[in-house]
């Protein structure tokens, strides 16, 4: 319960910040995310990687040109986790946008939260937005932790993909893992970049030594 009052404190403090007037809708969306990030598949897309991408955003404030974005996008990028289904980002946007007008957010505004989302397809920024670079990190920035966070990441990733065998597993997250590897950068923005970079890259391969090893 810790967890999910200090994401309500969030929430309302996003909602004050935006002039939202209809609290009672804003309180129905906010139940309606805490228990889709609830699911029982979700081992790593969970209320946790909200709590730490919100955190994670409180570090760049300085070079973000909208953090209410960055925070509504926080909450809305995932909430849509299927791992057999192929179009999560695009559905997670869609209920972004009904909703987000619903509380008569401005349209630009939800017009820039809905692309970060697309983006976290193919973690490609689709605008040029210092902020859709900002958040592609913080999505990624699970892969720059130390060695024991990492490898938490990578066992949680593995129970929600518990419905392919090993070999079937090892084989896609191999070929996921070495498109990373194969980038000139992991992070786009030199914050994340030298913050981040070689050791994501050291944790990548590891696994992947891992993953070939079993």
């Amino acid at each position: 319960m810790i967890l999910i009052d200090c994401l309500r404190k969030s929430w309302s403090d996003l909602l004050q910040e935006l002039s939202v007037k209809d609290l009672k809708l804003g309180d129905e969306i906010f139940a309606n995310l805490i228990q889709s990030y609830s699911e029982p598949i979700r081992h790593y897309h969970n209320l946790e990687h909200i709590q730490e991408i919100l955190y994670l955003l409180q570090q760049v404030k300085d070079i973000s040109q909208n953090i209410p974005v960055l925070r509504l996008s926080a909450w809305f990028h995932d909430y849509i986790y299927d791992p057999q289904a192929k179009d999560n980002e695009e559905l997670s946007a869609i209920y972004a946008e009904q909703v987000l007008s619903k509380l008569n957010l401005d349209s630009q505004i939800i017009y820039l939260i809905t692309q970060i989302i697309h983006s976290t397809k193919n973690h490609q920024p689709l605008i040029k937005e210092i902020d859709n670079l900002i958040f592609l990190d913080i999505d990624l920035a699970i892969l720059g932790t130390n060695k024991a966070r990492y490898f938490q990441y990578a066992q949680a990733i593995r129970q929600e993909y518990s419905h392919l065998d090993n070999r079937d597993y090892q084989s896609g997250r191999t070929k996921v893992l070495n498109r990373f590897l194969t980038k000139q950068r992991i992070y786009y923005t030199d914050y994340f970049h030298h913050r981040l970079e070689t050791t994501a890259r050291k944790n990548i391969q590891a696994e992947i030594k891992l993953l070939n090893n079993n």
